[in-house]
């Protein structure tokens, strides 16, 4: 019998849209050996020249530009239309063939311009009939998420399921899964073996992430933390920023046995289980993963438009909080050293209130699909 084969599409504008689709992927090929994946980001795979410039344009933008961004996120419904056709034209006018070459028995759309292309083949060709999932990656939802073609929504929260009913989507195609996370993500292995393995400290620790782009880069918030050094153990994970790594490298009030300076890993999951707090952008995936982990967050200067919403959501469900101020910082730091036990606390309520999210619901979703 022929393996049912799964094609996942995401698009390079952040890390976390292709980190769900390789999650989804690894949860599929867990759940079932009779399914095949293969994961894309199709821009880059149809033009891998222009697109890693059209994706480094967007990080500048967003690092430099950050209220046009919001802007542009507000406005999504009056830019969608020409966004989608200019884009269709520039990179997709393949992505027909590539189906045809491929022949998925389902297509998953982790990013919204591959959802709104795929969703345009399926509108203008009757006989391109291949079943559309799209996998909204954040805590919010904006118009250009959705298509009439699209068969079946995987949404976060029943917040977001709401949304989506309020822009016209039925009921019967939305599904609430949670974001889909790595499998690893949901496993407790032991503290001792992880601690050896990145040379750390059994103390009280606290893990700073800027995502894959390593755009966590605010000397105040970084040196700051850096002043608890001698009490507190810091993690710095930088990802792909170089610069950023080297620079901190450099700088002599980093040199201390208690702080650790890395570059991008696969293994965020164990760092965050011997962590104690989660100093990070508010990106959908990376918010997902701490929730799966039960790690209690602080969002750093969140983005104009979903990452502001996620820092909403998670702020609202009391397994977040923005920096605001250093106080907050201040706030965090005083209960590891004189509340630890009460933090450990904290995370385990967090755990218990997250069971309902259960590791594999995405994948399962798609499954109970593929064998209808």
């Amino acid at each position: 019998m022929r393996k049912k084969r799964v094609l996942l599409l995401s698009e390079g504008f952040g890390a976390g849209h292709t980190q769900a689709a390789y999650a989804l992927s690894s949860s599929l090929r867990k759940l079932s050996p009779n399914v095949q994946t293969k994961v894309l980001e199709l821009g880059n795979f149809l033009n891998p020249k222009m697109a890693p410039l059209i994706v480094s344009a967007y990080r500048k933008t967003i690092t430099t530009q950050p209220r046009l961004m919001g802007y542009v996120y507000r406005h999504q419904k009056s830019f969608n239309r020409l966004t989608t056709l200019a884009l269709h034209r520039i990179f997709y006018t393949h992505t027909k063939n590539i189906v045809k070459q491929l022949k998925p028995d389902l297509i998953i759309c982790t990013h919204f311009i591959p959802s709104a292309v795929v969703s345009r083949l399926k509108r203008l060709d009757p006989a391109f009939k291949v079943p559309l999932v799209t996998v909204i990656t954040d805590y919010d939802a904006h118009a250009s998420w959705i298509s009439r073609e699209v068969d079946r929504y995987l949404v976060s929260t029943p917040e977001v399921k709401s949304k989506l009913r309020l822009r016209g989507v039925s009921a019967a195609a939305i599904q609430v899964t949670g974001i889909p996370v790595h499998p690893n993500f949901w496993e407790h292995p032991g503290r001792k073996d992880i601690l050896e393995k990145f040379k750390l400290h059994d103390m009280p620790t606290v893990l700073v992430m800027g995502g894959g782009w390593g755009m966590m880069n605010d000397e105040i918030v970084n040196s700051f933390l850096a002043g608890w050094r001698e009490q507190i153990q810091i993690v710095f994970c930088l990802g792909n920023n170089e610069k950023l790594l080297l620079k901190m490298k450099e700088d002599p009030q980093y040199n201390h046995p208690h702080i650790s300076l890395l570059g991008f890993t696969r293994e965020i999951d164990k760092l965050m289980e011997v962590s104690d707090l989660l100093v990070t952008k508010p990106g959908g995936m990376t918010c997902s993963e701490g929730l799966a982990k039960g790690i209690p967050m602080l969002f750093h200067h969140p983005l104009p438009g979903q990452e502001e919403e996620n820092c909403r959501y998670f702020t609202a469900a009391g397994i977040g909080e923005p920096i605001d101020s250093l106080d907050v910082v201040v706030k965090w730091m005083k209960r590891l050293l004189n509340n630890y036990e009460d933090v450990q606390n904290t995370r385990n309520s967090n755990l218990k209130v997250i069971d309902r999210y259960h590791p594999l619901q995405s994948a399962q979703s798609i499954i109970d699909m593929l064998e209808l």
